[in-house]
């Protein structure tokens, strides 16, 4: 393998000040990429520029690659779905029914139940942070206004429920999607490391606990006091000054009118999804189990075993097969309405599926120039490995808050993280949660956040409002996981 030496860590470097200066990710990441190449290719820009395309194109060489892709497609037809047979209008009136009830019975305590169900929606809906932000926002609005809960409150449950409980729960894109970066660095067993990485992925953890105490303790603090001050003694849902982003749809599609909204048309393709991913992977990884075992040994020694872009994909088109028999049973769609919503659904979520192709992209081209080894051989010297994962956390952290990405972060940091980690004898799980952890702080920080943004419109709240009464409560929780890198890096 060519030594590319100082030159294999300027594509990455340039990569994060494009997207500093444009906040064009995308872009970003492909100038990364063919910067990578035309180091690669003895700075020949034609040729650089052929193995750039040619690059981008191996990247669906790797079966688990494409399956991470197409599963992200798919959610969207799915989520699509959902939306159109009324699944999700009826999830709301059911809400809507317990708010009535629970006001009489238990009056007083309807303000932190409510704040609660909110909080535990944005979590099950784990498979995708902006539908998961989206619906939350949408659904409890009405119910916040009418107990006149803040809408800055609603944006930050709806934020804070989002992003975390998606790393914390691997079934879905994001999971598929940081498998396949460890691939990418010759993690041979993926799905074990990331799970194991799990328990150290502090921030996310500290957000959602976080979330959790405020609402049930009623202990606010920062430009969130003043919120909630304002509204009880004024009744405003917003400052006077504030320009509220609104949406008035969780997706650009209508449900369909005519139906009868029931929350199962919501609640059994989402559980089929969810539940079938463990199947799944112990359906995948079943042959690779040595020895023998009781079948519930076996199945969960195939779980870690199997593979989590064959689950992801199995498990998404089961969740579409079974809403299609369900909504053509009840008459709500016509074969052609499928078709058409499918191809509307793997179009919307078009651009993510990008952004995933370049990510694995820019990470196996940083792999060949070797810029973890480089960066890791280089730190050898002088970097303590005791500090690596506060370190790693914190420059993960700078990345997504000034690229508003955590999944741009993920691609960059990876392929440098991980080299790091085995070349300081450091503990790679610990290295590796601090690497997710540092992003999704840094994206929840950001205000040029993709979630951030998409909590603020459906919540309706002012976009600045929103990061200012968020801000507090993310960097006390980034604050408490450096700490802890930090700690257990001298443990560990």
């Amino acid at each position: 393998m060519t030594d590319y030496g100082f030159l294999s860590i300027l594509p990455p470097i340039i990569a994060i000040i494009l997207a500093l200066k444009t906040k064009q990710v995308y872009i970003a990441l492909l100038f990364g990429i063919w910067f990578s190449w035309v180091i690669m290719n003895d700075w020949n820009f034609f040729d650089g520029t052929i193995a750039t395309i040619e690059a981008l194109v191996d990247v669906f060489k790797s079966p688990g690659n494409t399956r991470t892709i197409m599963f992200s497609a798919l959610v969207g037809a799915l989520l699509l779905f959902i939306q159109y047979s009324k699944g999700v209008e009826g999830f709301v009136n059911r809400i809507n029914n317990l708010i009535v009830k629970l006001e009489i019975q238990q009056k007083g305590r309807s303000r932190v139940i409510v704040q609660l169900l909110a909080q535990l929606t944005g979590i099950m809906l784990f498979v995708e942070t902006s539908i998961s932000a989206l619906t939350t926002g949408t659904l409890y609005r009405p119910i916040f206004d009418r107990l006149k809960i803040p809408r800055e409150k609603l944006a930050y449950i709806a934020d804070s429920s989002s992003a975390p409980s998606a790393i914390l729960i691997p079934f879905n894109a994001w999971g598929a999607f940081i498998m396949g970066l460890l691939i990418t660095q010759g993690i041979e067993h993926p799905f074990p490391t990331m799970l194991e990485s799990i328990a150290f992925n502090f921030y996310p953890i500290i957000a959602i606990l976080m979330v959790s105490f405020i609402i049930i303790s009623k202990k606010d603090f920062g430009p969130m006091v003043k919120a909630e001050k304002r509204v009880r003694e004024t009744g405003k849902l917003h400052d006077d000054n504030s320009k509220p982003m609104i949406s008035d749809a969780i997706t650009s599609l209508k449900p369909k009118e005519g139906v009868t909204a029931h929350a199962y048309n919501m609640i059994i393709p989402l559980a089929t999804m969810v539940l079938m991913m463990p199947v799944n992977l112990a359906f995948t990884g079943w042959d690779k189990v040595e020895g023998s075992h009781s079948f519930f040994d076996h199945f969960f020694h195939a779980i870690g075993k199997g593979s989590g872009s064959s689950a992801v994909l199995y498990s998404v088109l089961l969740a579409i097969f079974v809403a299609m028999i369900l909504y053509r049973s009840q008459g709500i769609m016509r074969t052609k309405e499928m078709v058409d919503l499918t191809l509307k659904g793997i179009s919307e979520l078009m651009p993510l599926a990008l952004l995933m192709m370049l990510a694995f992209g820019i990470s196996s081209a940083c792999n060949q120039l070797g810029t973890g080894v480089f960066v890791a051989n280089w730190s050898k010297d002088w970097l303590s490995p005791q500090f690596l994962p506060a370190i790693i956390f914190a420059i993960s952290a700078f990345i997504a808050f000034s690229t508003g990405t955590s999944w741009g972060t993920f691609a960059i940091m990876m392929a440098i993280s991980v080299p790091m980690a085995e070349a300081h004898g450091a503990n790679l799980f610990l290295v590796i949660g601090a690497t997710l952890g540092g992003g999704v702080f840094g994206d929840h920080c950001s205000p040029i956040s993709d979630t951030t943004i998409i909590s603020s419109m459906a919540s309706a709240s002012d976009h600045i409002d929103h990061v200012k009464t968020q801000l507090p409560y993310a960097l006390v929780g980034g604050t408490i996981a450096f700490l802890m890198y930090l700690a257990l890096g001298f443990l560990m």
